[in-house]
């Protein structure tokens, strides 16, 4: 199957030369990605890659971007965050059809990461929903922003100590 996936990264200083870096990109394995290197210090690969599954899609990429800088930091893995406009975009609606599902729909819509000025849910819970009520889901998309969320959660909570972490489960239990 064909999955579609955006990795952001951050850069140390010394890898900062464009054209070698798309050099070691491409004989690393990424060839299957369109790269952005236009603001310094960041790098932006589109991927369309083949595999048996999402998570082996993006968990390959991201060991091919490794080999090729070794020392960037992922820093995030779409699809995942989105606002109505963009989860309509997935479903063939407009963002206003959706606000009326989800507002008609409050109790049990999934709850938004973010509510404010737009609100964002994770892609997976909303087009999981979605799904689940009927509407028309592309299959590899769900499963990429499933993977793409275990990936930014995992990125955000290496942010935290063991010992808070340990302390913020316990607060939660």
């Amino acid at each position: 199957m064909e999955y579609l996936f955006t990795l952001k990264y951050r850069l140390r200083a010394q890898d900062t030369d464009g054209e070698a870096l798309i050099d070691r990109l491409f004989e690393a394995g990424c060839d299957d990605a369109l790269l952005g290197i236009g603001q310094s210090g960041r790098l932006v690969l589109e991927f369309t890659r083949e595999a048996n599954s999402a998570t082996d899609a993006l968990e390959s990429a991201i060991a091919d971007v490794r080999k090729a800088v070794d020392n960037a930091e992922l820093v995030e893995v779409l699809p995942d965050y989105a606002g109505l406009t963009d989860i309509g975009e997935h479903v063939g609606m407009s963002r206003q059809n959706l606000r009326k599902i989800t507002t008609e729909n409050g109790s049990t819509f999934p709850p938004s990461v973010h509510e404010g000025r737009p609100s964002l849910w994770h892609l997976s819970d909303a087009l999981s929903w979605l799904a689940e009520h009927g509407y028309a889901v592309d299959a590899a998309t769900l499963e990429t922003s499933v993977a793409a969320r275990e990936l930014n959660i995992a990125i955000q909570a290496r942010r935290l100590s063991a010992e808070r972490s340990r302390e913020l489960e316990a607060l939660m239990a």
